[in-house]
């Protein structure tokens, strides 16, 4: 099967995976999955593996491939899993679930290498830059640090209390953290290599982003620009330089779950409740392509180009 060089994948509640052509706005596969709605995708950094993130599973698929079936499944989790990511070199992979509890997993074996208790539901788990620490985000508003190498909680600090951290992301360098809540209001920091190499929060800044929930917040790899995804239809665009609204992304019809630039930055792709994705030009601030197919909200998306 001959493979775009760009991955670009989305999944919705109508029990679907879909692979889209880029460019063409063509989806040129389609997974069927009855069990479960996906909660997350995320491709694997050789572009080899595409992580659903399901209820209570985790299923990786072969890109390269016409199956539909699994080619392994990550069974541990007893609830929704609402985060997944890798290791820069593809080593491993993380989780975070509602069942309160964040993840390590061998990608060569079934079984759960590494399990941190986080007690609340994990709403959202990023690998910080270093690859030794990840930092959750849970339904309660806690924020942790979990050092890998110590295997323990190295940090915690709550926002807002009893607001739940519905998004995490942290800039490229390791430098800044930003969360992103329930209630429109993203808080940055500042990150400090402390003593002991741990990880240390220096608050930035507030932003109050949305009126409405915010659902996804993300850095652009080029340290830019904050992406922030609501449940008000937008997507708005911030200028990490002191957070000034840069540009206001309209076009979709309802809830936009989720976004992930590419990898210059240039274009953006999101994901909404009404059954589309869409593709961004950044500068522009404009929509350039829309991904029509799924019959239900699309609530994930992930790209690899």
């Amino acid at each position: 099967m001959s493979q775009p060089s760009v991955i670009l994948a989305t999944a919705s509640y109508d029990h679907t995976i879909r692979f889209w052509e880029a460019e063409t706005g063509r989806c040129y596969r389609t997974i069927q999955y009855p069990d479960s709605h996906v909660n997350r995708l995320e491709i694997t950094p050789d572009k080899r593996y595409l992580a659903a993130a399901c209820n209570p599973h985790i299923r990786l698929f072969d890109v390269n491939s016409n199956s539909p079936q699994p080619v392994m499944t990550y069974d541990s989790h007893t609830n929704n899993v609402m985060a997944v990511g890798f290791h820069c070199e593809g080593k491993w992979m993380y989780s975070g679930s509602e069942d309160g509890t964040v993840k390590i997993w061998d990608l060569r074996a079934p079984g759960c290498q590494k399990e941190y208790e986080s007690v609340a539901a994990v709403n959202t788990v990023v690998l910080h830059p270093n690859q030794t620490e990840l930092i959750s985000g849970d339904q309660n508003g806690n924020i942790r640090v979990w050092d890998l190498r110590a295997n323990s909680c190295s940090c915690e600090l709550v926002p807002e209390v009893d607001t739940a951290v519905r998004s995490l992301t942290v800039m490229w360098d390791g430098t800044m953290v930003v969360a992103a809540n329930n209630r429109g209001t993203c808080y940055v920091w500042r990150l400090l290599r402390g003593k002991q190499t741990m990880t240390e929060f220096e608050p930035l800044h507030k932003l109050q982003a949305h009126n409405g929930h915010i659902l996804k917040c993300l850095l652009s790899p080029a340290n830019k620009y904050l992406a922030t995804a609501s449940s008000d239809k937008t997507v708005k665009i911030w200028n990490v330089d002191g957070f000034k609204l840069e540009k206001v992304l309209t076009g979709h019809q309802r809830w936009v779950w989720d976004c992930v630039f590419s990898v210059d930055g240039e274009f953006l792709v999101t994901a909404s409740s009404d059954m589309t994705a869409r593709l961004w030009s950044m500068p522009a601030g404009k929509e350039v392509k829309v991904y029509q197919g799924h019959h239900k909200a699309t609530v994930c998306c992930a790209l690899h180009d």
